[in-house]
């Protein structure tokens, strides 16, 4: 993974926002800058100029004018010098004014930005990909990928339009989808937080947005440096988390999941088993997906236009055509099935699980799973079994007090564990010549070999 300074080195400081030289340059109401100087010192008790420029994450010396305005007004009494500094709270007028703006809205941490200049930040920090089947082969190198799949999701990750993922259970949807951020190698200015119509829109979200320390000086702190996010939702996903919401107890909307998806990739894990219809979905992103802007509404009915810059990957092992009309499909161009995996693949992964966790096992133990996930199961070979039966088999030797080894026996009771029997099985012992719901005799598999 690259470093921070790595990352710093691939997007230069001139395209970060500029710290603000005046009050007019933060392009708020200053009314809002006052409120917030007011609330934060209401809060605190008492603060310093420093304390504050801190916390709104604007300039010293635009606080220090602000603060020479209020203080003219009575707002203020100070207490105290701390070199420079003053230490000051709020005197019984500011307390009046500072009560009201607080019950209205509790906010008080950083300045928020401008509507149009957080448009302007995201149109310009639209991802850039650039890989071939040799660098995503490396940025996926966890993964056993077949080059055909790596030859059709490496063109569609470089068209930044969205892709739908699809394919049976098990076999590294979820695992692939999760480590495609990876294929960007720079950086994102985020804001701390976007005002419109004198209304404060929260965006940055530590659990999507990695912060990056910079180092840099002259960048507008009212922003943070981020890794590009990846927002990833499954069945848990609403309608409410795709629109704006307001906390009625502070006064404050929290921006929607595609506004903090913005100039990274927001995932649609399971697709299909939401609470939300798929139709629902599809209607509600129809026009972002095809004019990449969105609409969002305050709760006074006020709209406004959001860049929609953000790569949508939808997967599921539903039936795309269950989910979705060809209208629909359509405005998705990039559309990959996941297959299940080959024996030669599933003995890779097997092996290669093996190796990372330093375990030792039969010569013939990848030949026996595949013959165990067949017996139970008969259908294909899936990706996730070697992973979910040497952890069983882990897990067994942890409470039993034995070094963990994979051999035919074990495999064998790490599968009965694993795999669903019919009701009318159980009671009958487990012959490998037999399938649990048939008494004909498996067919023999070709010998494999295994490298």
């Amino acid at each position: 993974m690259n470093t921070a300074i790595d990352l710093l080195q691939k997007k230069t400081a001139h395209q970060f926002p500029p710290k603000p030289d005046s009050l007019s340059e933060l392009n708020i109401p200053e009314a809002m800058v006052e409120d917030l100087v007011l609330r934060r010192v209401y809060t605190s008790g008492t603060s310093s100029l420093k304390a504050l420029s801190q916390a709104l994450k604007i300039p010293y010396f635009l606080v220090q004018e602000i603060f020479n305005r209020l203080r003219k007004e009575q707002f203020f009494e100070v207490k105290g010098m701390d070199g420079q500094d003053y230490n000051f709270t709020l005197s019984g007028k500011g307390q009046e004014f500072a009560r009201k703006s607080y019950d209205i809205c509790r906010y008080n941490g950083p300045a928020p930005v401008a509507l149009d200049d957080y448009r302007k930040a995201v149109m310009a920090q639209t991802g850039q990909v650039s890989v071939n089947r040799s660098s995503l082969k490396d940025l996926l190198s966890e993964l056993v990928l077949t080059d055909k799949l790596l030859d059709q999701l490496g063109p569609a990750l470089i068209s930044k339009n969205s892709i739908f993922i699809y394919g049976s259970t098990g076999n590294g949807k979820t695992s692939i989808v999760r480590r495609l951020t990876r294929i960007y190698e720079d950086v994102i200015a985020v804001p701390y937080a976007v005002e419109f119509d004198n209304q404060i829109i929260v965006v940055y979200d530590p659990v999507y947005h990695e912060r990056v320390e910079t180092g840099i000086n002259d960048l507008d702190d009212r922003w943070v440096i981020c890794r590009r996010p990846c927002v990833i939702v499954g069945g848990e996903l609403t309608s409410h988390m795709l629109e704006l919401k307001m906390d009625k107890s502070t006064g404050v909307y929290a921006a929607p999941l595609q506004m903090k998806a913005n100039n990274g990739m927001f995932v649609i894990d399971d697709f299909g088993r939401q609470i939300l219809t798929p139709e629902y979905l599809l209607n509600r992103w129809i026009v972002p997906l095809d004019r990449r802007v969105d609409y969002l509404s305050l709760s006074y009915g006020a709209k406004f236009e959001i860049p929609f810059e953000t790569t949508v990957v939808f997967s599921t092992n539903l039936d795309p055509s269950d989910l979705a009309d060809e209208a629909f499909l359509r405005r998705i161009q990039n559309k990959i099935l996941v297959e299940p995996v080959t024996p030669e693949d599933f003995d890779r992964i097997f092996h290669r699980i093996l190796e990372n966790k330093n375990l030792p096992h039969e010569p013939s133990s990848a030949e026996m799973l595949r013959k165990l996930c067949t017996f139970f199961t008969g259908k294909e070979l899936r990706a996730c079994y070697p992973n979910d039966i040497v952890t069983i088999i882990e897990s067994i030797s942890h409470y039993e007090g034995t070094p963990a080894e994979i051999n035919k026996n074990n495999l064998k009771r790490a599968a009965t564990i694993y795999f669903t029997q019919g009701i009318k099985d159980v009671k009958k012992p487990i012959h490998m010549s037999q399938t649990p719901h048939s008494d004909k005799a498996m067919p023999k598999e070709r010998p494999i070999t295994v490298a």
